[in-house]
Parts: structure tokens; C-alpha cells; sequence
């Protein structure tokens, strides 16, 4: 994949993760996964969601903001057993997240996969709206007015559902790439955004 080759010629794949909240003693655990296609010149594509087994609890913090019940994952496949639909949805694409470290936290499991290059939207939304105060998903898609168009494109879902965000995060760079007509710059350009303007901001609010 060549970083020098138009943003408009790529295709994009987001995902994201949902978890079992970090409890005392425990590391964090992924319970949803949703993953979401993107081309410019097409809109969505193929998608996927599950829930994802676990032996471990689920924290009270973490069911309060997703609504994912243990019962849920009664049959969920593991996140191991779900390698060969990962790497069709993720091998040689472009992968989208907002706020990709936990993503890229979660994939560890599969080592050595080598999936990337990564477009970060929350890095992307911060050198765009250096001046805003909010950078959160939910938020930016009200504020740009992309929560409906979500909704339309996810029924019977909401926010802090895997795919539902995974599908957000695409129409948030999409906006971001319509609004500063980003097309025909060379792919590297998106994958480390210059955050110096917003960096100044949170200095000033500090």
C-alpha cells in the first residue's frame, strides 16, 4: 500500500471495540466487536458485529455506558475464533478509529497481523477543530450534524454499540475530508495530523 497514493483511491476499513471495563486485579477484556467498510467514491460497504466471549465480569462503569449484560455473551464467539473474519475485513485496508489506541490494544491478540496504516479521527478532529473543547465521538457527530445519518445507516442502535461507532468514525473523516477537500492529498497526510494548534489551546486552558 503506497502512502503517496490519493486519499480518494483508498478503501477504509473502521473499527472499534467495546469492553468489560477495567476491575481491580484485571486487565480489560473486548466484549463487541464492529467493523465497518468505507470508499470514498462508493459510501458503505460490507460490515460486521459481535459479542465477544468472556469468563470475565463486566464493571459496573462499563455496562452503565454500553448496556452489554454477561447474558449477552452467553454465545459469543471469542475474538480468537473470529481471526479469519478480522483479517478479510482488515488485511490491506486503510483502518479507521477514533482514538485508536485501544483498538490497537485489543488486535495484540492476533500477533503479528500487521494491519495499518491507522487514521485516527480523534487525532484528525483536534488538528481540525483545534479550538473546540470536546473531541469525543458523540459529540463531534452532533455537533457536524452526522448523528442522524448514523442512526439511518445503524437501526436499533446507538452509541458505545461496536458498529455504530465504527460507522460514525467513517463519516466523520468523510466530513473531515469534504471539509477541507483532502481527496487528492497523498494518503500519509491524514495519518499524523498536526495537532500543534490544539496542543496551544489546551496549554491556554490550563
Amino acid at each position: 500500500m503506497s502512502l503517496n497514493t490519493p486519499i480518494a483511491q483508498h478503501s477504509f476499513t473502521a473499527i472499534d471495540f467495546e469492553s468489560a471495563g477495567m476491575a481491580t486485579g484485571s486487565t480489560d477484556v473486548p466484549i463487541q466487536i464492529g467493523i465497518a467498510r468505507w470508499m470514498p467514491e462508493v459510501g458503505l460497504g460490507e460490515s460486521f458485529v459481535s459479542f465477544l466471549h468472556t469468563t470475565q465480569s463486566i464493571t459496573w462503569g462499563a455496562q452503565k455506558v454500553h448496556g452489554i449484560a454477561v447474558a449477552d455473551l452467553a454465545e459469543a464467539p471469542t475474538l480468537l475464533s473470529l481471526w479469519p473474519v478480522v483479517k478479510e475485513h482488515l488485511h490491506e485496508r486503510v483502518i479507521v478509529a477514533h482514538g485508536k489506541g485501544t483498538e490497537k490494544k485489543f488486535l495484540r491478540a492476533f500477533p503479528g497481523h500487521g494491519f495499518g496504516p491507522w487514521v485516527d479521527t480523534l487525532l484528525l478532529a483536534r488538528a481540525t477543530w483545534p479550538q473546540w473543547t470536546d473531541h469525543s465521538l458523540g459529540v463531534l457527530c452532533d455537533a457536524l450534524q452526522l448523528t442522524e445519518q448514523v442512526q439511518t445507516a445503524c437501526p436499533s442502535r446507538q452509541w458505545h454499540d461496536a458498529l455504530f461507532d465504527s460507522v460514525a468514525s467513517l463519516f466523520l473523516l468523510e466530513k473531515i475530508l469534504l471539509l477541507t477537500n483532502a481527496w487528492e492529498a497523498p494518503l500519509q497526510h491524514i495519518l499524523q495530523p498536526d495537532q500543534s494548534a490544539w496542543r496551544r489551546h489546551q496549554a491556554l486552558r490550563g
